[in-house]
């Protein structure tokens, strides 16, 4: 088959790879607030992804001492029906 330059890319290795489409869908990024004082209480980010057919993965992203590097951790075991605080519209919005 025949692929344009723009799917086609190389690895680390320098092999050729296309560039394939997973999922398609949206995502949510969630920080995490002091409840009392709205600054930061932790560093991670909690990063949703719902699929178009619904299911959704998530992922908590940790920063490294690297400024450049973060960890990527799956989260598993989380509960379903969760909200997030909208800090633009002060309410409280579905995930």
């Amino acid at each position: 088959m025949g692929f344009s330059d723009e799917v086609l890319t190389r690895g680390k290795s320098g092999k050729l790879e296309l560039r394939a489409l997973h999922s398609r869908g949206y995502f949510v990024m969630c920080k995490y607030l002091n409840p009392e004082t709205l600054r930061l209480a932790d560093k991670k980010t909690k990063l949703t992804l719902k699929r178009q057919d619904g299911t959704v993965e998530e992922y908590f992203i940790i920063p490294l001492k690297d400024p450049g590097r973060s960890l990527l951790v799956k989260a598993v075991g989380e509960e379903k029906n969760r909200r997030v605080w909208n800090e633009q519209t002060q309410k409280e919005e579905e995930l």
